[in-house]
């Protein structure tokens, strides 16, 4: 981790494209300004967290969804592996 100290109206540059501004202090907090590139997120960490956890989260309630569907159609899910083969007939077939 790089520590650095900044001043109020002072600038941090991460790889020419991010800049952190520091814009206040107020006792304990430090109010900050970030200016980056549309295509990059910028979040607070509490809130990557949450996505992150909820991202996590509805991949495994996925999988059990899906593997409970299956178990009523011809179908093969084989742990470990990544493919996934599902047999329909005809009058089975989505449209």
């Amino acid at each position: 981790m790089l520590v650095l100290s900044r001043r109020i109206n002072e600038s941090i540059v991460i790889d020419g494209k991010i800049i952190i501004n520091i814009l206040r202090v107020e006792g304990e907090v430090v109010k900050v300004g970030v200016t980056a590139p549309k295509e990059i997120h910028v979040l607070r960490k509490e809130v990557y967290d949450e996505i992150h956890s909820n991202n996590v989260q509805a991949v495994g309630s996925s999988r059990s969804a899906l593997e409970r569907l299956l178990n009523g159609k011809k179908s093969a899910l084989q742990p470990g592996k990544r493919e996934l083969e599902v047999s329909f007939s005809a009058a089975q077939a989505p449209k």
